[in-house]
């Protein structure tokens, strides 16, 4: 965690200067500043220490440009035009701090600092910056990566597996392939521990959105309901998303290969899910339930 925000702040660091509009600055501040779980960096730097992380400066620069990349998906996420939410990780959303002139502005300008750290810290492997761009940008963009995903909440119909794929699971086998990748190794055999943990991510947000505390969460909930989002919750019920979750960590933490930081890896998975749907949380239900 701390090489994650060393690192991000560093590239913040890198766009601000007395020429940067102050109000943009400090948007964008917010909107990185304190963050979240970091856990697709996390996810970046554990796969690249996995494959022996020969090249930390690279490594580092992946890692920051994912969390730039979601930080921005948030930004723009929380707009009026989608979720309209006042508030993001505890405190007021960018655009109620701000505005939303200035928070459109900060999502655009977090996107392109993504790539431009990339591209400053790959002087080590050049040869290494075009498929780590190719990597990440899948992650994002079209057809399968976050903005498709958000782009499928403005359709008349869609498949749940597709949007969760999209909307959360595309930016995590980034994280994981990406890590690979800096490192200088095969993207291909880590995709699958960043798809399925994506989606487990995402069933999980479905849950927290019904039974979460906001306070805890940092944001309102109820939000897939009120907007009629495709929901693992709607479809499946709380139980049915339970267990659904807890398939797909179990699918998350068979897919991680065969490597010296396997072990790691896998405790870093079931920490995770212990945090986003705790024990106690499904016992809690099923009582209720029952």
């Amino acid at each position: 965690m701390t090489r994650i925000e060393q690192a991000l702040a560093t590239a913040i660091a890198s766009g601000e200067s007395a020429e940067c509009p102050p109000k943009l600055a400090g948007a964008i501040r917010h909107a990185v500043f304190p963050g979240g779980a970091r856990i697709r960096p996390q996810l970046c730097l554990a796969v690249a220490q996995a494959c022996d992380d020969d090249d930390p400066a690279l490594s580092e620069a992946a890692a920051s440009a994912i969390e730039l990349l979601h930080c921005a998906s948030l930004v723009h996420d929380d707009l009026p035009c989608f979720d309209d939410s006042p508030t993001r990780r505890g405190r007021a959303s960018v655009h109620y701090a701000f505005g939303e002139s200035l928070a459109v502005l900060a999502g655009d300008a977090l996107i392109v600092l993504a790539f431009q750290t990339l591209a400053v810290h790959a002087g080590q492997s050049p040869q290494r910056l075009a498929p780590l761009l190719a990597t990440i940008s899948r992650g994002v963009g079209m057809p399968c990566g976050i903005v498709a995903g958000q782009a499928w909440e403005c359709e008349p119909r869609v498949s749940l597996a597709d949007y969760q794929r999209a909307k959360t699971g595309a930016l995590f086998a980034a994280a994981t392939m990406a890590g690979a990748q800096a490192a200088g190794a095969e993207a291909a055999p880590w995709r699958a521990l960043g798809e399925w943990l994506g989606e487990a991510y995402q069933a999980a947000d479905d849950i927290r959105d019904v039974v979460g505390d906001p306070r805890v969460m940092g944001k309102p909930i109820g939000r897939d309901v009120a907007l009629l989002r495709p929901s693992t919750a709607s479809e499946l019920g709380l139980d049915g998303a339970i267990a659904h979750f807890d398939r797909l960590v179990g699918f998350a933490i068979a897919a991680v290969p065969e490597c010296r930081g396997a072990e790691q890896l896998r405790q870093l998975v079931r920490l995770e899910a212990e945090r986003l749907v705790p024990q106690t949380m499904s016992e809690d239900l099923v009582r209720v339930t029952v």
